[in-house]
C-alpha cells in the first residue's frame, strides 16, 4: 500500500466507500490523516470505520477545517449537475480530488525528479483494459517491477510503495481524470473516443475534452500513444503532435502510417525509425483476435519501447498474453457451444467489437442502457441467431430487435444462460457461441462489469456440470 504521507495530521473527507474508496481511508491513516467518511451502504461503512475513519453523514463533518475532499469517480462532479457535498466543499473552499491524485503527489508529480518510478497512464473508450493488462504483460516479460492498476485490478493506493525497477501501468477514466489534475504520466495512451458517459459530462465535446487532458498532463520529455482511427483522436492528435508538449505517436490499424506504429494485414510495424520495419504477425496472438486488439497490441507496443530494450521479447510477450478476464473470455464449451464472456462491453461499440468475431451468435444483451442503445450495431445483426434480453433495457432492445433479430426477454441473466444454452445446442449449427456482450453498464442488476462476467462464468459452470443433451 501506497501511504499518503503528504496528508499528515490533515483533516481529509472521503466521500464513496467502495473498493478505492477503502483503500485511500487506509493510506490516509497509515500517513496520519484525520478521516472523516460516509457512504449510503451500511457494510461500506463499517468497513471504513474498521479501519479507524470517523463515519458521519457529510453534512457534520468539520467543513472549516477540512484541507481536502476525496471523492469517489461514481459521484457527479459536473453533470448532470454537482452532487451536493461538491457543492459543499466548493462554498468552503475545500480541494476535491480522487485517489489518483493522492497517488501522485506521493510518488513525485515531475515526471523529471531522478529515480521517480514512471507512470504509463492508459485512457480511451474502448480497449484501455486490454491495453492496460497487456503493457504490464510487456514491461513484466522485460523484468521490471510491475504495478498495474487503477480503474482496472487494485485501486491506486492499494499498489507498491515505489522500488527498484518499478513501473506503474495505471488505466483511468474518464472520472479519474478529472479528479487527478497533478498526475503527470511519462508516458499517456489514448485508445479511441466514441460516445459514452455524456450523462456525466454533458457532451461528447467535453467529454473528449477530458480524455485529452490526460495528454496534456504529460511530461514533455515523455511521450504521448494515440489510436488515429476515429475522427476525434486524429483531432487530438493534430493538436498534440504541434503543441511543443510530449512527443505524439500515432497508431492505426488498416492503413500505413509514414511515422509511428500500425497494423496492415495483421501484421504489426514500427515505422518510428528511418523505415518501418516488422514486429509481429498478430496471428501467433491467439488471444488477442479481431481488428481491436490489433489496435491494443499496437498502442501497447508503443507505449513499451521506451522501457523495452528488445523488441523480440516485446512480440514474445504479445503473443503470450492470456487475455483479459470479462473481455472476450472464453469460459469453455458445452458440447459443442462455446461460451464468451465479454461482460466488459458496456457500450454499443465494444460490443461491436465481440459480434464482428463470429458467425452464428446467441446474443445476451442488457442492462442500464447508454444513450443511443444497440441501433449502431445493425449491421452485425445478421450474425445473431436470437438475442436474450436483460435488465432495463430489455423492452428497448426488443423494440430495435423487432422484425430483424430473433429475440426474447428473458429479463435475469440466469434465465438468458439457460434459453440460450438451451437453443444454441439445438440449433444445426457446427459451432455455435452463446456470447454476453451487453452493450449496457450493469449497475440495474450487479455492483459492477466484473460481478455480471462473474455470474456468467459461476452459471456456465452450473450448466457444465450437468448432462449434455444433444439435438438429435
Amino acid at each position: 500500500m501506497i501511504a499518503a504521507r503528504s496528508f499528515e495530521q490533515a483533516d481529509v473527507g472521503v466521500f464513496g466507500l467502495a473498493r478505492s474508496g477503502i483503500a485511500t481511508v487506509r493510506a490516509l491513516k497509515q500517513g496520519g490523516a484525520n478521516v472523516f467518511a460516509w457512504d449510503d451502504q451500511e457494510d461500506a461503512r463499517k468497513a471504513a470505520e474498521a479501519e479507524g475513519a470517523i463515519v458521519t453523514p457529510f453534512v457534520d463533518w468539520p467543513w472549516t477545517k477540512m484541507k481536502t475532499l476525496v471523492l469517489s469517480p461514481g459521484v457527479p462532479l459536473t453533470h448532470p449537475k454537482p452532487h451536493d457535498i461538491v457543492l459543499r466543499a466548493k462554498l468552503h473552499r475545500v480541494e476535491v480530488i480522487g485517489d489518483m491524485e493522492i497517488f501522485a503527489r506521493e510518488i513525485g508529480a515531475d515526471a523529471l525528479v531522478p529515480g521517480r518510478s514512471p507512470v504509463i497512464a492508459i485512457t480511451g473508450t474502448n480497449g484501455k483494459s486490454t491495453t492496460t493488462a497487456l503493457i504490464g504483460h510487456i514491461l513484466a516479460a522485460c523484468g521490471y517491477n510491475v504495478q498495474v492498476g487503477g480503474n482496472i485490478g487494485k485501486a491506486v493506493l492499494e499498489l507498491e510503495p515505489p522500488a527498484a525497477k518499478t513501473i506503474y501501468v495505471l488505466e483511468l477514466s474518464s472520472y479519474q481524470i478529472d479528479l487527478s489534475p497533478g498526475l503527470v504520466p511519462d508516458v499517456a495512451v489514448l485508445t479511441n473516443i466514441t460516445p459514452d458517459h455524456i450523462d456525466r459530462h454533458g457532451s461528447l465535446e467535453n467529454y473528449a475534452a477530458v480524455k485529452a487532458k490526460l495528454l496534456a498532463q504529460a511530461s514533455k520529455a515523455g511521450q504521448i500513444v494515440i489510436g488515429v482511427d476515429d475522427p476525434l483522436t486524429t483531432s487530438i492528435f493534430t493538436r498534440s503532435a504541434s503543441n511543443g508538449g510530449a512527443a505524439a505517436v500515432p497508431v492505426s490499424v488498416g492503413k500505413v502510417l509514414g511515422r509511428g506504429v500500425f497494423v496492415v494485414d495483421g501484421v504489426l510495424y514500427d515505422a518510428q525509425g528511418q523505415r518501418a520495419t516488422k514486429v509481429l504477425d498478430l496471428a501467433a496472438a491467439t488471444h488477442l483476435p479481431g481488428a481491436h486488439n490489433f489496435q491494443n497490441a499496437a498502442l501497447a507496443y508503443a507505449a513499451t519501447k521506451p522501457f523495452a530494450k528488445d523488441p523480440r521479447i516485446v512480440a514474445d510477450a504479445i503473443a503470450s498474453f492470456p487475455g483479459l478476464a470479462h473481455r472476450m473470455e472464453d469460459v469453455g464449451r458445452i458440447g459443442k457451444v462455446r461460451f464468451v464472456n465479454d461482460s466488459k462491453a458496456t457500450n454499443a461499440d465494444a460490443a461491436a467489437r465481440a459480434l464482428v468475431c463470429f458467425p452464428d451468435i446467441f446474443w445476451i444483451v442488457g442492462g442500464k442502457a447508454k444513450e443511443g442503445g444497440i441501433e449502431s450495431l445493425a449491421p452485425f445483426f445478421a450474425r445473431i441467431r436470437k438475442a436474450y434480453l436483460i435488465g432495463e433495457a430489455a423492452e428497448q432492445f426488443a423494440a430495435t430487435l423487432d422484425g430483424q433479430v430473433p429475440h426474447d426477454v428473458s429479463r435475469t441473466l440466469e434465465e438468458a444462460v439457460l434459453s440460450a444454452s438451451r437453443d444454441a445446442q439445438a440449433a444445426s449449427i457446427a459451432t455455435p457461441v452463446v456470447l454476453l456482450s451487453p452493450a449496457c453498464a450493469s449497475f440495474d442488476q450487479f455492483q459492477d462489469f466484473e460481478q455480471r462476467g462473474d455470474v456468467f462464468r459461476e452459471l456456465v459452470a452450473k450448466l457444465r456440470s450437468q448432462p449434455v443433451r444433444e439435438a438429435s
